[in-house]
């Protein structure tokens, strides 16, 4: 019941309602940690964005709905931290930085590398920051976060395996089996398939879940890409 209660509270900010709040100051910590967020969700969201367009360049328009899925995810993180912060009548810090994108197989190295940093190390580090000031919102947003990139990983996992010798062989199979992605839109829970009855991560009813659409029509593969990895 408290995380349906939570996730409401998160719909009203969305939807610009007031919600009773303490000053920032308050909660330094807090404030620090949802500002870190907030930046890290925004940047990841364009980061991800990137990948799917030269995973499309590269000819791997499923590797580029996955991508997309994980865009969205996070941009459904970085609103939940935009709103609090607002709420908190803290400033919102500005999100920029190169886009650092290679070839569609360094990207998702490179993705699942990122994933497991925060999962591991970033986000038990901020929560046991942010505990200690009991702001139930922040911990619950923050902790929402972090089980969808540990949902995020387990869907990049599966390639990061084959990530070399066989690499190749593992991306033909998945163009091959085109999925479908959905992302919650209160949480970011990201999945291949709606849950039953709720969503795993914020217990709300699973019409918030948003199916992410894909590309029309496989591009032709270019299997030489890989030839410039690390083999």
């Amino acid at each position: 019941m408290i995380r349906v209660q939570v996730g409401l509270v998160i719909l009203w900010l969305l939807m610009g309602l007031p919600v009773l709040a303490a000053p920032g100051d308050t909660y330094p910590e807090t404030s620090r940690a949802l500002q870190e967020r907030y930046v890290d969700e925004v940047l990841a969201h364009r980061n991800y964005n990137a990948y799917a367009k030269r995973a499309m360049e590269e000819g791997y328009p499923n590797i580029a709905h996955l991508f997309r899925s994980l865009a969205m995810s996070e941009a459904v993180h970085g609103r939940n931290f935009h709103a609090l912060l607002q709420e908190l009548k803290i400033p919102i810090p500005d999100a920029h930085n190169g886009l650092a994108v290679s070839t569609t197989r360094k990207n998702l190295k490179h993705a699942s590398t990122v994933e497991a940093q925060e999962i591991d190390k970033e986000y038990p580090a901020i929560l046991k920051r942010v505990r200690p000031e009991g702001h139930k919102l922040a911990i619950q947003s923050i902790t929402w976060a972090w089980k969808a990139e540990q949902q995020h990983r387990d869907l990049i996992i599966q390639i990061r395996k084959a990530a070399s010798y066989f690499f190749g062989l593992l991306v033909g199979r998945i163009e091959g089996e085109p999925s479908r992605y959905y992302v919650c839109q209160i949480c970011g829970s990201t999945l291949t398939e709606i849950p039953a009855k709720q969503c795993p991560i914020c217990s709300n009813l699973v019409h918030l879940y948003k199916e992410v659409p894909g590309y029309p029509g496989p591009a032709p593969m270019k299997p030489d890409i890989w030839k410039d990895d690390d083999e």
